[in-house]
Parts: structure tokens; C-alpha cells; sequence
């Protein structure tokens, strides 16, 4: 949705009906997770990308029909085994899409939404997918303040709740409820679609495979910040724009900064005067990934250093040292790459090995 949002800010700006599609869930092997979204706006302009490919024609024809009908639809694909090429799935797996019209007048917290995701505020939108409520109806939950509704107050109370939650991890799935909201019924269901801030990755020496690091970063959809303590190779032009850059000591930094278990740490100074300090902060807060630079000489020597300061085993353990999965990389770029690929792996729970030497799903089912 982040993507494809100036475009459907415009069409939406300009009152112009849009048909939105939206994966509400999937099964087994699919190649794109809940949220996953893709849009037919005026003079049939298409962004976004709901399966990678398999199924985008049908939800071209669906987005059309539900404008011109004014009614949102739920439409379930898969692998058809009669016919390849059949509208489905070859992956073999399995997505649920709810299709609705978009226009302020059916949607009248749409640009209050879009405006916060854009500025990086967090807020949460429910919206009904099956059930006796309105199918396509939708509350907006910020942590403050709640706008539209779903149907009845009861059922706008109890998903106002369950939104508050899930963005405060970031999650994004359906829920069921009764309808009036009541617990432990599945007459309703709702996909509640949570627009946490993006995650943050911190780089901390500003060398040239920082300024890698940094792009493929923001690449991911990550927040980049780069710090260094010297000013001479900390300086905005030697990285992308979108990428903050800090002169101050790296742990001083650190200690300042809020991190949370999505955060992604790279210590790249291989400095032990840096290191050091820095990774005895790292270590003893949340962070998803916490990777540090060097050989293993120099992990060695790190992890010794780290230890008599009072850094414990269990701490120790958490540091991905030397960062990076082993793919032979050799350039800043290449190991920029190797990098991102360990965070990745991490993230999905991924083995790193060749897929051609696992089995089973490939694409994972939901986040962790």
C-alpha cells in the first residue's frame, strides 16, 4: 500500500472511483502476504501487484466491475490442477482478495489515512470482509482518535481495541467477531491492515560499505540512519537522500535513539574504541538484528573485549558477528547484499541454504 499511495491520493483528491484490491489472507505457498494491495484508477491505470503476476488480469476485470457496481466483492484464487492456465495460483498456494470502490463519498476517512502513512504516523484501518455487517465499510484507529465505522457500536468498540493492538506490534490480519462485537463469534470477520512507522536500520561507521548498506536499507522500506563519529566521512552527499546522517559517537547515539524488536543494528567502524561501547548498548536493548564488521580475528577479539566489560553469554549470543551470509561477496555492494540477506532470513525464519536444496513452501505464511 506505502507503493502504490501517491497514486490513489491523487485519483482520490480528484474524486475520481478507484477499485482497490486487498490480499485479506492466504494459504500455503503465496507470493504476497495480507496487505498486500493493487489498484485500477481512471483510463484503466493500474498500480500495485496483489500476486506477483498470477492473477493480476482477473483483478484488473474485478476492480473494474466493483466501480461500476458500487459493491465490494471477496474473491478466493488458487492452482487449478485442470487447467494451468486457468486463472490461479501456480505457486500452488492459495489468496483471498477483497475487492471495493474507493471514493470519498464510500470512503470518507481514506484521506485521513493516506495522509497519515504518508508522514509515517501510526494507524490501523478495519474493514469488513464478510459477515452481516457492510462488507467493504471501514474504521480508521489511531492510538488517539478512531474515524468511520463498520456498522454498529458495539463491533466498532471491540475492533477499535484489537486495532490498538496490533499496531502496537504491527501485525496485520483478519479478526472475527459477532455483530454487535462480541468475543469468541465468527459472523463477522474484519481485516484489520496496521500501518506501523517503518522499521529502523541504524549504520553505524560511514564507510563505503555503509553507504551500500544504506541503500539497500531504504530499498527494504527500512528508515536509514547513518553515524559516525567523524565529521570528514559523515557527510549527507556520500549517501542516498533519503538516508539521515548523524556526526556523534556511536554509542552516545544509540543510547539517545528508541529501537524496538523490528530494529536492524549494523556496526561497520571495526574500531574497538567504537565497537565496544557501542555493542555493549546494542546488546542489552530490543533490536531485531544486531550485526558488526570485521574478521573473525576481529570478532574474536570483540567478543573477548564485550565479555570483560560484562556483557553476558546470553547477550553475546544475540550478535550476528561477522555480519552477513557467506556468498562469496567481495565488493561494498556485493556485501551489502550478503547482509540484507541475513536480516531477511532472519526476519522469515529462512535457512539461508539454496532452494533447490529444500522442500516444502517457499514463500513464508505470515510475519514474525
Amino acid at each position: 500500500m506505502r507503493e502504490i499511495l501517491p497514486a490513489l491520493e491523487r485519483w482520490y483528491a480528484a474524486g475520481v472511483p478507484f477499485g482497490l484490491a486487498t490480499v485479506v489472507a492466504v494459504s500455503r505457498s503465496a507470493p504476497r502476504g495480507p496487505g498486500a494491495a493493487m489498484a485500477v484508477g481512471p483510463g484503466d491505470e493500474v498500480v500495485g501487484s496483489v500476486s506477483g503476476g498470477c492473477v493480476e488480469g482477473a483483478v484488473f476485470e474485478l476492480a473494474q466491475e466493483v466501480v461500476a457496481s458500487g459493491e465490494a466483492r471477496v474473491e478466493t484464487f488458487g492452482y487449478s490442477d485442470e487447467d494451468a492456465f486457468a486463472v490461479g495460483l501456480t505457486c500452488g498456494g492459495e489468496i483471498t482478495l477483497l475487492v471495493r470502490p474507493v471514493t470519498p463519498a464510500a470512503d470518507p476517512v481514506f484521506g485521513a489515512v493516506a495522509a497519515s502513512v504518508a508522514r509515517g504516523e501510526p494507524v490501523t484501518v478495519a474493514t469488513v470482509v464478510d459477515g452481516p455487517a457492510p462488507r467493504g465499510a471501514t474504521l480508521a484507529v489511531w492510538p488517539g482518535a478512531v474515524a468511520g465505522t463498520l456498522g454498529t457500536s458495539g463491533l466498532d468498540a471491540a475492533v477499535t481495541a484489537d486495532a490498538r493492538g496490533e499496531l502496537a506490534v504491527g501485525a496485520t490480519g483478519s479478526r472475527h467477531y459477532g455483530r454487535r462485537g462480541e468475543r469468541r463469534e465468527d459472523a463477522v470477520t474484519v481485516f484489520l491492515h496496521s500501518f506501523a512507522p517503518p522499521p529502523r536500520m541504524l549504520v553505524f561507521g560511514a564507510i563505503d560499505y555503509a553507504a551500500a548498506v544504506a541503500r539497500i536499507g531504504d530499498f527494504l522500506g527500512y528508515r536509514v540512519t547513518v553515524c559516525d563519529a567523524r565529521p570528514v566521512f559523515a557527510t549527507p552527499k556520500r549517501f542516498p537522500a533519503a538516508v539521515e546522517v548523524v556526526v556523534d559517537w556511536p554509542h552516545r547515539y544509540l543510547s539517545g535513539t528508541g529501537t524496538d524488536e523490528r530494529t536492524v543494528i549494523c556496526v561497520l567502524t571495526h574500531d574497538p574504541k567504537f565497537d565496544v561501547p557501542l555493542l555493549e548498548e546494542a546488546l542489552r536493548r530490543p533490536a531485531a538484528y544486531i550485526g558488526a564488521m570485521g574478521s573473525r580475528r576481529t570478532h574474536d577479539e570483540r567478543r573477548k573485549r564485550l565479555a570483560e566489560a560484562g556483557v553476558g553469554a546470553r547477550e553475546l549470543a544475540r550478535l550476528r558477528s561477522p555480519l552477513g551470509l557467506d556468498l562469496g561477496a567481495r565488493t561494498p555492494e556485493e556485501v551489502a547484499v550478503s547482509v540484507a540477506a541475513e536480516i531477511v532470513a532472519l526476519r522469515w525464519g529462512g535457512s539461508g541454504v539454496p532452494l533447490t536444496a529444500t522442500a516444502g513452501a517457499i514463500h513464508p505464511v505470515g510475519a514474525r
